[in-house]
């Protein structure tokens, strides 16, 4: 078993995102109780049930499990077994809850959904931030495509696989998109305004899809270009334009055979949205 990542230890998840929707799961499986549970177990029954891995994977999640059970049965008692951010084997224990059956049962469908959803993410994060060749220091970065009302937790998950967060919402940063561009009339005119209205704490970043743009861009003074879908040669040329002078991110329908590549040609940031939204959920059990 490898050593959980350390660079990702100082970002955890505040107790009031998870508790918050936490909630909201719960409300939606719970609402009207469980009659299976409370027509077959008996109400003084007791069981030890272990989170199981049924494949390798990057364990995420296990804080916001905890939450769940305690939401149903303060009295359940949960173990962390493997931290978040750890590589695990086929067939290790997650965690363990150990209390009456019936909460359990309550909560496990619940607490597996968001487990697996977070190590699945995580998982296929820490294998595109391992296709960064040795001595590369270009980071993964996730996008905003982002499950509705889930981005906190996919973005913890992408954390724990290695990877890094773009801006968390539509107010963190100014990025300057093609439409934006399309809007105001170019690229000289959309940077010159956002430098105008943004605060001096705010990064300009602006998508440029041709070589053209980039120098216009870099011209204006933008702080990070966005490379979206350059052929190859174009974006080695476009980091000789933009090295020293700006950010260097390349975007736009990455998939994990480009990731060497666009390292190797000496882009600083990878953005993807497939670590969010193709990542399959990872296969856990609980097992009583």
């Amino acid at each position: 078993m490898s050593v959980r990542n350390t660079k990702t230890l100082h970002k955890e998840l505040p107790r009031i995102v998870i508790k918050e929707m936490v909630i909201r799961a719960l409300e939606e499986d719970l609402a009207a109780g469980d009659v299976t549970t409370e027509a077959c177990i008996d109400d003084n029954s007791n069981s030890v049930a272990n989170a199981v891995a049924r494949h390798d994977l990057i364990a995420c999640g296990s804080n916001v499990a905890a939450c769940v059970f305690e939401m149903v049965d303060p009295d359940l008692k949960f173990e962390e077994l493997i931290a978040d951010g750890t590589s695990v084997q086929k067939g290790q224990i997650l965690w363990r809850v150990t209390g009456k059956t019936r909460s359990i049962l309550m909560g496990e469908r619940v607490a597996l959904n968001f487990v697996q959803r977070l190590s699945g993410i995580a998982t296929m994060t820490h294998t595109y931030v391992k296709a960064i060749p040795p001595g590369f220091h270009t980071r993964i970065s996730d996008t905003r495509k982002t499950t509705p009302g889930l981005r906190a937790f996919e973005r913890y998950a992408v954390r724990m696989g290695g990877g890094f967060n773009h801006r968390d919402n539509l107010s963190s940063a100014v990025l300057i998109k093609d439409n934006h561009i399309a809007a105001c009339g170019g690229v000289t005119t959309a940077i010159k305004r956002a430098k105008t209205y943004a605060s001096h704490t705010c990064r300009i970043e602006c998508e440029v899809e041709t070589l053209e743009q980039l120098k216009e861009a870099l011209d204006v003074g933008v702080d990070v270009v966005l490379l979206d879908n350059m052929p190859p040669l174009s974006i080695v040329e476009a980091v000789k334009l933009a090295k020293g002078r700006a950010i260097i991110e390349a975007s736009g329908g990455i998939t994990l055979t480009h990731i060497e590549e666009l390292a190797r040609a000496g882009v600083d940031v990878i953005s993807t949205g497939a670590i969010t939204h193709s990542a399959p959920a990872a296969d856990i059990g609980l097992d009583m």
